[in-house]
């Protein structure tokens, strides 16, 4: 009825990986993959037909044993919206957010009437994460041109946005995947 994969990851996954509960509930332990845990889950409809009406593939997630609540809800798939990259929602700061240990993700069907609204994380989460990333690149760059005025602050020459921006167009043309990276 569906897949899951980890996007930039590559650990085999055979029939028992996920532990069919009943009919229309599934549990996959991410205890059973090395870490560093993972941050998004890619899930996706072998058959769009295979929904029945009203229907959606739901997907949860649950980053260890004693979180509260117990499950998130990540996303969902519709006849639709067969496919989806969904963020795992790890808790901010966390020890669990460093290991798989004890993390689950539950898919299920579900009527479309008792789920969350379904969105697009598109570019809105996409988008910040990229934001942020962009941001330590460039003060990375900064801090090896900076000098201190004694009063707290950081002094840089009056050229430094310039100058990373032409370095950061340059390894972008050179290596195509070098943006890519920027997004988790």
């Amino acid at each position: 009825m569906f897949g899951l994969l980890f996007p930039e990851r590559t650990y085999p996954m055979d029939p028992t990986s996920l532990t069919q509960i009943d009919p229309t509930h599934w549990m996959l332990d991410l205890s059973q993959f090395p870490s560093p845990p993972f941050h998004q889950v890619c899930i996706f409809l072998l058959s769009p037909s295979s929904l029945p009406p009203n229907q959606a593939l739901s997907l949860y997630f649950q980053p260890s044993p004693t979180h509260t609540p117990p499950f998130l809800f990540c996303g969902a798939l519709t006849p639709d919206r067969p496919s989806a990259i969904l963020t795992l929602p790890w808790p901010a700061d966390s020890e669990t957010e460093k290991s798989n240990i004890g993390a689950k993700i539950g898919v299920c069907v579900e009527d479309l009437t008792v789920l969350p609204p379904i969105k697009d994380e598109g570019e809105g989460r996409r988008g910040e994460r990229m934001a942020l990333k962009v941001g330590e690149s460039l003060f990375n760059y900064m801090q090896s041109f900076c000098g201190a005025d004694g009063g707290g602050n950081i002094v840089v020459p009056a050229d430094i946005l310039d100058r990373w921006f032409r370095k950061f167009q340059e390894r972008a043309r050179r290596d195509p995947n070098y943006i890519k990276g920027f997004d988790l």
